[in-house]
């Protein structure tokens, strides 16, 4: 096997406007680790480190003897790399997109399409699905992260429909009501009501929407001046959402979907049709490689309401439901799977601690894509002369079936997370 099936990758850096600035960015954190050449701007945001091969930011192969080379063109070239499964499956891609993301506004409450939606919607509209892949994706927090995610429990919107009644009065009498008998009924008609309700909101005039955010927005104000305290932290979160995006609908859609404050190594999981939106920390993330999504409020980007409200999964769930557990490996007490429902990708987290001084990485029948989060090692492979040395923000790509020693060079723990395809 060519020593050349393993190699680090200089990865893109993205800049969108919702991401945290400067060094307070993960993202820019790992990009100044990992590469001394690195100038972190403090009045830019670093948004999305992007680990793969999407044609808005194919990452490079950073090998002497691999010179001048995207992994994409590598990738077309050495199609073995990916196991056979693996090319055979995704017609020699590489399935999947790796990130990380660092979140400082919201980013906008979207969906994305399962994959016959998704070829649909790019037929009639490239320009806005600039391709025909479904986009499902994991969120894994590496600090302190906040999201929606998928609908809450009935109970919980209809007594937000009480509480709030700026909220009721956008979702109008009629379809309030039919939401709370839906309650004693089977899943289909909560369904049906609970689509109708979040229509009417999304679908509500623009000038109607300003005058009752501005009423609710002044009156929690009142109340924040007036010391008292808030019923819980939702009055905190619409303030913040309407400093972030005046005026937008989207601000409602906290009373309808769950809010989750992930920690560290906590994740979601986002499938097809379920709303969400990410808020606030920084998560490392998996995805299809697609960039589909279809979205309907806090954003300055193209939104398409009819779209999402009639895509929706409309099956309402406890926020803890929305928890995507890892399971330990039996083999390898260091490492954590997370293995959704979905052919597209798997991701693994590897903590070692600094007391092990060497550990192997499993040789998969998959190309990955390994990131250093936390710890510095060397890596070698049983074919390669050379060592390759990493350290936080480093990224390896790992051929199919390559066996990898990682030696810990520095007596401190390791995390890892390691992107792959497990079909």
């Amino acid at each position: 096997m060519a020593a050349e099936r393993v190699f680090p990758l200089a990865c893109v850096v993205q800049q969108y406007s919702w991401g945290k600035m400067g060094s307070n960015s993960e993202v820019a954190q790992l990009l100044a680790s990992s590469d001394p050449q690195a100038r972190i701007s403090e009045d830019k945001p670093y948004a999305e480190l992007w680990m793969g091969t999407h044609r808005r930011g194919d990452s490079k192969i950073l090998d002497n003897r691999i010179p001048q080379k995207t992994l994409s063109q590598w990738i077309t070239e050495n199609q073995d790399c990916l196991g056979s499964r693996v090319k055979d499956t995704f017609n020699g891609q590489l399935p999947f997109l790796f990130k990380v993301l660092s979140v400082e506004t919201a980013l906008s409450i979207q969906a994305h399409p399962n994959k016959e939606l998704a070829e649909k919607l790019h037929r009639q509209a490239p320009e806005h699905y600039p391709d025909a892949n479904h986009k499902p994706e994991i969120a894994i927090a590496l600090t302190s992260f906040q999201g929606l995610c998928g609908f809450r429990p009935v109970e919980e919107i209809v007594t937000f429909l009480k509480m709030v009644p700026e909220f009721h009065f956008l979702i109008g009498e009629d379809a309030a009501k039919q939401l709370k008998h839906s309650m004693s009924h089977d899943s289909q008609t909560v369904a049906s009501a609970l689509k109708t309700c979040f229509s009417h909101l999304m679908k509500s005039e623009k000038k109607v929407v300003v005058e009752q955010l501005n009423l609710l927005v002044k009156r929690i104000s009142q109340e924040v001046a007036a010391g008292n305290k808030m019923e819980n932290i939702y009055g905190e979160l619409l303030l913040q959402l309407h400093h972030q995006y005046p005026g937008d609908i989207g601000c409602f859609a906290i009373y309808f979907l769950n809010l989750l404050n992930l920690q560290p190594g906590e994740a979601m999981f986002l499938e097809a049709n379920v709303p969400h939106a990410y808020l606030k920390g920084d998560c490392v993330e998996c995805m299809a490689c697609s960039d589909n999504t279809v979205r309907a409020g806090l954003t300055p980007k193209f939104i398409d309401v009819p779209t999402l409200c009639e895509m929706l999964s409309y099956t309402p769930t406890p926020s803890k439901d929305r928890l995507f557990c890892p399971k330990q490996s039996q083999e390898d007490p260091y490492l954590f799977i997370y293995d959704p429902p979905v052919p597209d990708f798997t991701v693994m987290k590897i903590e070692v601690p600094g007391s092990v001084t060497e550990y192997e990485v499993l040789a998969l029948d998959s190309a990955s894509i390994l990131l250093v989060v936390q710890g510095t090692v060397t890596a070698s492979t049983p074919t390669a002369e050379a060592t390759i040395p990493l350290q936080r923000g480093g990224v390896l790509f790992i051929g199919a079936n390559e066996p990898v020693s990682l030696k810990l060079t520095v007596p401190k723990d390791l995390l890892i997370f390691r992107a792959c395809c497990l079909l």
